[in-house]
């Protein structure tokens, strides 16, 4: 190739006219590349144009009886790929267009223009560039190759890596030349961008990167916001293309140097069976304590790689205390187990009317509110929101029940009371009598019994003295 180029330099230098200067020109595989070929129109006739590339013969040509030729490899299924604009003509510019460019496509171009009695030749080296990513779609943990390849590769030249439009810059990948060779991980993602600088020319050409792993959190130490009393989800999502095994949620012992597991809460589930394997496999708990915060793990197996992604989950809670000094008061405290992330905490009223309408009062910060207790306006709802420096976090609410309506009711409740309390010992009394009453009744008849004799001497007695009281009325 170097043979070839320094041949097709050489004879343009020969040629009448000729421009000695070789026009570097880089483009992406895949997109379209533009030949420079200028030179001065001083004829009003047609000129006659042919480009060529070394060792591949004529790639374009036009007569100065404007029929056009195209090389073969040029002209796939009668499509062209490569054209010169005639309305760029009149301006003698008679550069090539190539459209689709692929590797092979890199190499020497030379450009022969012959306009009366003047012949221009201009000579241009295409350099195509491509980035490429080996495997497509690796593995968290696993080894990833990504490539920078120039055809024809230029020889002094210089390479930077960019991610992301930002320059990549670590110890712990392997880089040489062309090519990068890193651990997969969440950093890695996006859009890598190989930079060529050679001659004063910038190259350039650029792959995305995915990399299939956990998901969901991207990425480690994530904090997941939840009320006390409230459910919440802990997310552990993977690529949908992953099916992973043997995955475990662990809770991770606060204090401790080195992470080591605890014992989860009582109302943590996993949301998918362990019986049907999934890519999601979040959990729950469904009733949130205090206590529950901390850091959680989640992992899995895929292709003998352990995959893990540490969260932890934050409780809010609202505390509430009557101060010494005003007792008519009520001091509400936003309570988080973690704070680090929070900006600013926002209270808020909402009260409900009796069709269900949400409304809210006026927005009051700081991290804790005091209110009058027996204020009818602050009976309801009251919601703390906590917000980071990419918006709102959460929310926890507290229910504030009116104090006021019984101290306001309180002589006519008293004298009712009073009322009730002593219709009901009165009764208490009564039926205490009749109870004793009938104990007695029942304690004498016990001691009749003990006499049968005595009992029919009696009964005989009684009915003699009624048999001679009805004798006498009938006298």
């Amino acid at each position: 190739m170097l043979l070839q180029y320094f041949i097709v330099v050489g004879m343009a230098l020969l040629m009448t006219g000729a421009q000695s200067e070789v026009i570097e020109v880089f483009a992406e595989a895949g997109s379209q590349a533009i030949l420079p070929c200028k030179c001065n129109p001083l004829s009003t006739h047609l000129p006659a144009i042919i480009w060529t590339k070394a060792n591949k013969g004529t790639v374009w040509r036009k007569e100065r009886s404007g029929l056009q030729y195209w090389g073969y490899s040029w002209s796939p299924k009668g499509s062209h790929r490569a054209q010169c604009p005639h309305s760029q003509f009149e301006r003698g510019d008679y550069s090539l267009q190539i459209n689709n460019v692929m590797d092979e496509d890199g190499g020497i171009y030379s450009c022969r223009v012959e306009n009366g009695n003047q012949v221009t030749e201009n000579v241009v080296s295409l350099r195509i560039i491509k980035v490429s990513i080996s495997p497509s779609v690796p593995i968290w943990g696993k080894d990833v190759t990504i490539s920078c390849n120039v055809n024809p590769w230029p020889n002094g030249a210089t390479v930077q890596w960019t991610l992301n439009n930002s320059r990549f810059l670590t110890p712990t990948a392997i880089m040489n030349k062309g090519f990068m060779r890193e651990k997969a991980a969440a950093r890695l993602t996006g859009n890598w961008t190989c930079v060529v600088d050679y001659k004063g020319k910038e190259g350039r050409a650029s792959a995305t990167l995915t990399v299939m792993g956990i998901v969901q959190p991207s990425k480690d130490d994530t904090k997941v916001y939840a009320a006390v009393g409230s459910a919440v989800t802990l997310p552990c999502v993977f690529s949908s293309e992953l099916i992973p095994s043997r995955t475990v949620w662990e809770k991770l012992k606060a204090g401790s140097f080195k992470p080591t597991p605890g014992r989860l809460p009582d109302s943590f589930s996993p949301i998918s069976p362990s019986s049907q394997p999934s890519s999601d496999n979040s959990a729950s708990l469904k009733e949130v304590g205090f206590e529950d915060a901390g850091r959680y793990r989640c992992s899995g197996t895929v292709e003998q790689q352990r995959l893990t992604r540490n969260m932890q989950l934050v409780v809010a809670k609202i505390d509430s205390s009557i101060p010494s000094k005003k007792k008519d008061s009520l001091m509400l405290t936003c309570q988080l187990s973690d704070t680090s992330e929070v900006t600013n905490y926002e209270w808020v009223h909402v009260a409900y009317d009796l069709n269900g309408t949400r409304s809210e009062g006026s927005i009051l910060n700081g991290k804790t509110l005091s209110i009058s207790k027996v204020s009818e306006e602050n009976r309801g709802e009251w919601a703390c929101r906590f917000y980071g420096k990419e918006g709102l976090l959460g929310n926890v609410t507290y229910q504030v029940h009116l104090m006021g309506g019984l101290s306001g009711q309180k002589s006519s409740g008293v004298s009712q009371n009073t009322v009730a309390v002593v219709g009901l010992s009165f009764l208490l009394i009564v039926l205490l009598l009749i109870l004793i009453q009938m104990y007695k009744n029942h304690q004498r008849r016990k001691r009749i019994f003990q006499y049968p004799a005595l009992e029919t001497i009696v009964h005989t007695t009684s009915n003699e003295r009624e048999e001679r009281e009805r004798n006498r009325e009938k006298m």
